[in-house]
């Protein structure tokens, strides 16, 4: 049981950013930020399973943000939304607040049906920009001319390509009331990459530049003996001396923003001063604040990020991440088979590389990366990218695995299509997080990798039932003349405690009978074939005699296989972790069909709605695909009650 938490004198006084304007004056906000801080360290050391370091890092700039702007008139999007935590607690949900992330609670992440003072549902990055573009361009045209909108994006979001769509696009709209907030913190979940963290680096670190911009902007206020075109000349002035001392041109000012800063992100006091002043300025403007993830506290800021981003639970005296020991030997993660499996398979095959998208620890790539630091990539935030970069490669004779969170391949969907698949590429795509992936909720939920994966020609989709499964799929992948592969796998733990097995083919197609039976047939893909194996023990004396198959592929599917299960069996009942529209269960309804066999078939999988968050097990049960909802559909299926099956439902 989380206990309540009782905030600072201050903070207790907030219900609402109203509170905030009305009570306090501008030199009290430091000691506003101070007991919000401490808050978000109180309430996440209990709860864990939530987001740390980001929220600590932008302390100060909520304050200031809803200090300064009217929210929720003033439209205010946060991208991601990995540090709204403070953003939260100010707007109304701090008594909620220890329900974060928790089934029923609310979410960790902004969302339009939860807060008016969520503007932007959000979860993927590098939206905000656009969408505060579109909201400013909206209200510009119902004549809402005063109402300010506000993009706060952090640096390593800056490296995707929406993000830079939507500057351009706002240069273009020099009226649009549009300020965005580089949230500049160096410290993503793993490092960034790339030129523009070059560029940022230039900027933050040019002593010369910044001292000499102080010097003009205080200028600005003494411009008058220069005549009636000051501005123009401290322009013109201004931009000759960043031409001169930065290595290129402002990027930003490039694409017509007006650039501000560096500031201190963590200075809450003059973010006040500074916001108020921009407020003032027509058109699309940028500032850009530097701040330290997981500032004021300690340990996370002095820590591993990738640890604090999201700790678990920890002694917030210590610093002491409680770590959970498991009574008995556990199961390794499916990620982590892949990181070993692939640096085992590169051994042998010279033309594996592979490529991740700002994903390295999530993925499990870092250990290719440490052991074969010149054949695997990250790219940075671009999902589009990784896909057209993995098939230049492969036109050239590689075999690129190209790792990627199944919600975050939706974004490079059209690359799969046009770039790899088209020209029939051996690039594979491993979709980790794959199914329902528990407390960050709809957002990043892999439900439909399996349906969008199948109807484009050319491509294997595949889902391993175990670790085994899944190194010799990988196996079978980089094997010659393969083309575009996709294997799906889920977030968490597996079943095999001995899974590092020698290799063998699994025959692209080739699905397998794990248990013979007579009156009705599972058919199963990916992890929840475990679930259908729990289920078919538990009910060994039921006197139901289930056949289970392990279909192991989407796409192509094994007719041969499913002729001998459609002229047996005629109830039928199918599992997957994903969507059941257009998924695995469809796709077999369409071979029965196709074929003209008829037989009553139930479909198990994510309904047709958006499911929230919670821990992947309770998501199991409430989409009913678990153990018990498999028992329940055989019972229902076969006719048959028994007290004893009734007693393996209560048990599961």
């Amino acid at each position: 049981m989380i206990k309540k938490h009782i905030p600072g004198p201050f903070l207790s006084q907030i219900k609402n950013p109203d509170d905030l304007r009305k009570l306090f004056k501008s030199d009290d906000l430091i000691q506003v930020s101070d007991e919000l801080r401490q808050y978000i360290i109180d309430v996440i050391s209990e709860i864990g399973n939530s987001h740390f370091g980001a929220s600590l890092g932008v302390v100060e700039l909520s304050v200031a943000l809803h200090y300064v702007f009217n929210t929720p008139e003033d439209q205010l999007v946060w991208d991601v939304g990995h540090q709204a935590y403070g953003h939260k607690i100010l707007t109304g949900r701090r008594e909620n607040f220890h329900t974060n992330r928790l089934k029923g609670g609310i979410s960790g992440f902004p969302k339009r049906s939860e807060s008016e003072y969520d503007t932007f549902g959000v979860g993927h990055s590098s939206t905000s920009i656009s969408a505060a573009l579109g909201m400013a361009v909206a209200n510009r045209i119902q004549g809402f001319k005063d109402m300010q909108h506000i993009a706060v994006i952090g640096d390593g979001a800056m490296t995707a390509g929406l993000a830079f769509e939507g500057m351009n696009h706002a240069g273009f709209e020099k009226d649009a009331n549009l300020l965005v907030i580089l949230n500049d913190n160096c410290m993503s979940i793993d490092p960034n990459v790339g030129a523009l963290k070059e560029y940022l680096t230039d900027i933050t670190t040019s002593h010369t530049y910044n001292k000499v911009k102080d010097e003009v902007w205080k200028l600005l206020g003494k411009i008058s003996a220069f005549g009636p075109d000051a501005q123009s000349i401290a322009s013109k002035v201004s931009n000759a001396l960043k031409g001169s001392l930065l290595k290129q041109s402002n990027l930003f000012e490039a694409l017509n923003f007006r650039y501000f800063g560096p500031v201190d992100g963590h200075d809450v006091t003059s973010l006040v001063k500074v916001l108020e002043d921009l407020k003032d300025i027509p058109g699309p403007k940028i500032l850009h604040c530097i701040t330290r993830k997981g500032a004021g506290y300690k340990f996370s800021e002095e820590g591993d990020p990738t640890k604090w981003h999201a700790p678990g639970i920890f002694n917030k005296e210590t610093g002491e991440i409680v770590k959970i020991i498991p009574k008995s030997p556990q199961a390794p993660k499916y990620q982590d088979v892949f990181g070993h499996t692939i640096v085992e398979l590169a051994e042998k095959n010279k033309k594996i590389v592979g490529v991740t998208p700002a994903m390295p620890s999530g993925s499990s790539l870092n250990i290719m990366m440490k052991a074969m630091p010149e054949r695997s990539f990250d790219v940075g935030i671009a999902e589009q990218h990784a896909v057209t970069f993995s098939a230049g490669m492969a036109t050239q004779g590689l075999v690129p695995f190209c790792n990627i969170y199944s919600s975050f391949m939706q974004r490079a969907y059209d690359q799969v299509i046009h770039d790899v698949a088209l020209q029939n590429l051996n690039v594979v795509f491993c979709l980790d997080r794959g199914g329902l992936v528990g407390a960050d909720g709809a957002t990043h939920h892999g439900a439909y990798d399996l349906a969008y994966m199948r109807c484009i020609p050319n491509m294997v989709v595949s889902a391993p039932m175990n670790e085994e499964e899944l190194r010799n799929l990988m196996f079978s992948a980089q094997l010659e003349d393969k083309g575009p592969f996709t294997i799906r796998y889920p977030r968490g733990n597996g079943v095999m405690l001995d899974w590092k097995t020698p290799f063998k083919e699994i025959k692209t197609g080739k699905g397998r009978k794990i248990t013979n039976g007579e009156d009705i047939a599972i058919l199963s893909i990916g992890h929840p074939g475990n679930f259908a194996q729990e289920a078919i023990a538990k009910m060994s004396d039921s006197g139901i005699s289930i056949a289970h198959y392990d279909m192991r592929f989407v796409k192509p599917l094994d007719e041969m296989l499913l002729h001998e299960i459609f002229s047996k069996f005629k109830k039928i009942i199918t599992i997957e972790d994903g969507c059941i529209m257009g998924g695995f269960g469809s796709a077999i309804i369409e071979f029965m069909v196709d074929q003209k066999y008829q037989s009553e078939v139930v479909r198990l999988g994510i309904p047709d709605e958006y499911i929230h968050h919670g821990t992947q097990e309770e998501l199991w049960d409430e989409c009913g695909f678990d153990v018990a909802a498999i028992i329940k559909t055989i019972e229902k299926l076969v006719s048959i009650t028994h007290s004893s099956t009734s007693s393996f439902i209560q048990a599961g």
